[in-house]
Order: structure tokens, then C-alpha cells, then sequence
């Protein structure tokens, strides 16, 4: 459930298909997602799980398993 709330918020702002976003992949190698992307998908992300994610965390996610990694954990 939590990973394909996060998948669908990537989708949404890419053009890539479900079987690129897998938990593996990282967000700025396989999803091509730079600096501005992931402060937007940031922001998208704390509104679909009403969060913070402190600036700290967010420059630290590599890949899509770190995102979840960090909801699970905030939205216990």
C-alpha cells in the first residue's frame, strides 16, 4: 500500500511506466529525478501521507525503498 501510494506520485509527475518504478530503483540514475523533481515529490509525498519529511531525509533518499523505509516508520 505505502509503496504504491509513492509509485503513483512518481508516475505522476513522470512518464515512466510501473515496472521502472520498483523499489530498487534509484530515483536519480533509473528515474532520471534531479533536485527540483524530488523537493516537488517531497511535497507531494507529505501531502499524501501527511508528514514532514525534515530536508535532511529527503537529500538522503537514493531509492524508492528509502522513501517507503521513511513513511513506514513516520506513519506508524
Amino acid at each position: 500500500m505505502i509503496f504504491e501510494k509513492i509509485r503513483d506520485c512518481i508516475m505522476s509527475r513522470t512518464n515512466l511506466s510501473e515496472s521502472v518504478v520498483t523499489m530498487q530503483a534509484s530515483l536519480r540514475d533509473d528515474l532520471c529525478l534531479d533536485s527540483f523533481d524530488l523537493a516537488e515529490l517531497g511535497i507531494e509525498l507529505e501531502d499524501v501521507f501527511a508528514v514532514t519529511i525534515p530536508d535532511e531525509d529527503l537529500i538522503a533518499f537514493h531509492t524508492v525503498s528509502d522513501i517507503v523505509t521513511f513513511m513506514k516508520n513516520s506513519t506508524k
